[in-house]
Formats: C-alpha cells, structure tokens, sequence
C-alpha cells in the first residue's frame, strides 16, 4: 500500500500532524480535524470534534514527541482517503508507547482533514 495516492496523502497530513503534536501546539492539531469528527486516542473516551479533541491533546505532557512510520494508504472515493501508521510516541522521561493508527480524511479546499480518528496499542 506504500506510495499510493492514499498513502502520499495520509503521510503528508500525519507529517503536519507531527509536528503540530511534537510542538505541543494543540491548536494547530485540531485545525487539522474536520468539525465534526469522530476521534479515539489511547483510552475508552470517544470524542467528537474540535473542542473534545482539544481537551485530548492539551492534557498530553509538554515534551512527549512522535515518530510516524505511514504503512499504507488508499482512495476510498472522490476526495476520501484512508490509511494506517504506526507511531511511537515518547515522553520527556524516554518511555515509550507504541501505537496503530488508522485514519480516514477527507478533501477540504486544497487540503485535506481528519474525518475519523482511532489509535491502538501496539505491541
């Protein structure tokens, strides 16, 4: 699925993701989520647009960073695509967490935005 339309996609909007996220700039996180989408980070709460997506990210500790490896990506229709990756976030202490997200976006303008949202521990 690597270097498909999809996945080109998917690795430019969860680049731009990691940085906002890397910065602890929550703001710039939740400009990248459609207003109504559907969000699970690592926990049993499942959120709905931006406002409860902020409280998500604000409460993640300054200092914890992400590394993104994109495994795959597709069109799912005119202007829908999807695609996994596994991302490794990584407090200021040097513990670990490792994750699989998967995503759904959506063409907005000339960009595109987070339509749903589902991130699983990894082993």
């Amino acid at each position: 699925m690597s270097g498909t339309p999809g996945a080109d996609v998917v690795a430019e909007l969860l680049g731009t993701w990691r940085r906002a996220f890397d910065g602890h700039r929550v703001a710039d996180i939740v400009s990248l989520f459609g207003e109504d989408a559907l969000f699970q980070g690592i926990g049993p709460d499942l959120r709905t647009g931006p406002e409860e997506i902020a409280e998500y990210y604000a409460v993640v500790p300054e200092g914890t960073t992400a590394e993104v490896e994109v495994l795959g990506g597709i069109r799912l229709g005119e202007g829908t695509v999807g695609g996994f990756a596994d991302v490794t976030f990584t407090a200021r202490t040097g513990e670990t967490h490792p994750v699989r997200l998967s995503i759904v976006a959506e063409r907005a303008g000339d960009g595109w935005l987070i339509r749903q949202y589902h991130a699983a521990t990894r082993r």
